[in-house]
């Protein structure tokens, strides 16, 4: 992190913050302050980009850190009293100066949070500056620098260049800015990893779409079967044991030579093709059904790709498509008091919410018809959405549906 930025947040923290009310850790590298005005600040002290940031909204902790770390960092910080904050050693490390009071004694303790790259790290110290704890421990093998509770914290190496001094109006807004624009990315990141996933699934779907064969041709295939398998039939008295081939005229007149393939009887031979003829004649009848099925998948794959692509937030993108967990279960079937949604009026995808009670909240349902539209139709528009308990749709032939009764909402997408 820049020089000029952190000093401007030393100033801005400064003016008013007297205390921390609260200070703990919610990601393995980013630590929440809440001074005493509210004013809450985030520091990312990850390696590869440390920042500091605020938000609209609070983030929510990944998970229960408890190790010493955390520990002693929330004894010693929260509903501390702030001393003195500063960039210590003039040098890309803040240093947050606190008195906190125990039912034995005034403590004195400084967090110092370093934005050195090489050094990035968060150290607790005492007044002494002997480490009491620090996000990373490092020792003698793996740097110059030692961090190990118990011995006093070495200095960082100044930096012999004179750090380039730039202006911000308002060192709040740019905060604010900071997370906009980690989120965008992340986002555009997030979008491009699941679109990139879905494409290839899309991709091998098409192919194999393309690859399927024509039903003119099983039915040219199967009928091909069924005569040859009728000629060696209707010569079985002609052919001699161990016959390599058989010469006879077909039914338009022309002679024709077939390979008995060295099978152990004519008449088995002819059997086998028989099977081979009516598989073929089923496949024929069914290869409409399995494009359609094809078909319908890769639409969904397009449109989801379409869907991810118009995300406005991560959390969108995961609920869109969300990751697959390890063992897990699979979806259950639809079950009676489960809600179906489908477009008014018009041929639709259909969206199945699980449930078990008579009623669905408001939020779940407009998210449900949302969903059922935009996988749906192609256009952004108003639409109307039918939805009812699973107990109430009849299926009737091919892809037809009755129900009732139901209820339509309006979504706009």
């Amino acid at each position: 992190m820049k020089y000029f930025i952190l000093k401007k947040v030393v100033e801005y923290i400064s003016k008013e913050a007297q205390n921390i009310r609260l200070i703990r850790r919610i990601d393995n590298n980013i630590i929440i302050i809440e001074f005493n005005n509210k004013n809450i600040l985030y520091f990312d002290v990850s390696k590869s980009n440390s920042l500091i940031f605020k938000t609209k909204e609070n983030l929510l902790s990944k998970k229960e850190f408890n190790a010493p770390f955390d520990v002693v960092l929330q004894k010693r910080f929260n509903n501390s009293k702030i001393e003195n904050i500063e960039l210590y050693n003039d040098d890309k490390v803040i240093n947050i100066r606190v008195n906190s009071s125990s039912s034995y004694k005034k403590l004195t303790t400084i967090l110092q949070i370093e934005f050195t790259g090489k050094h990035t790290n968060i150290v607790i110290l005492d007044e002494n500056r002997v480490i009491l704890e620090a996000l990373r421990h490092i020792d003698e093998f793996s740097s110059s620098r030692v961090v190990k509770v118990g011995i006093k914290l070495e200095e960082i190496p100044k930096q012999s260049f004179i750090p380039k001094m730039e202006e911000i109006s308002n060192i709040e807004e740019y905060l604010y800015e900071i997370y906009e624009q980690i989120q965008k990315q992340n986002l555009e990141n997030i979008k491009k990893q699941k679109i990139s996933q879905i494409d290839k699934k899309a991709k091998k779907l098409k192919k194999t779409i393309e690859s399927l064969p024509k039903k003119e041709e099983l039915e040219f295939e199967s009928n091909s079967l069924y005569e040859k398998a009728n000629l060696i039939l209707s010569n079985l008295h002609n052919i001699k044991p161990y016959q390599k081939s058989l010469k006879v005229f077909n039914y338009e007149g022309v002679e024709v030579e077939i390979d008995l393939e060295e099978k152990a009887t004519p008449s088995k031979y002819s059997n086998d093709l028989f099977k081979k003829a009516k598989k073929a004649k089923q496949k024929a009848s069914n290869i409409s059904l399995e494009k359609d099925n094809l078909d319908e998948k890769l639409e969904f794959l397009l449109r989801l790709m379409n869907n991810i692509n118009n995300a406005n937030s991560i959390d969108e993108c995961e609920f869109l498509s969300p990751k697959k967990e390890r063992n897990q279960i699979k979806t259950k079937k639809a079950q009676a008091s489960d809600f179906w949604f489908h477009l008014k009026d018009r041929p639709s995808c259909h969206v199945i919410v699980q449930n078990s009670k008579k009623n669905i909240p408001d939020n779940v349902i407009n998210q449900a018809a949302v969903l059922c539209a935009k996988f749906s139709v192609d256009f952004s528009g108003t639409y109307e959405v039918d939805f009812t308990q699973r107990r109430n749709v009849k299926i009737q032939s091919g892809a037809n549906v009755l129900y009732n009764p139901y209820t339509t909402t309006v979504v706009k997408i």
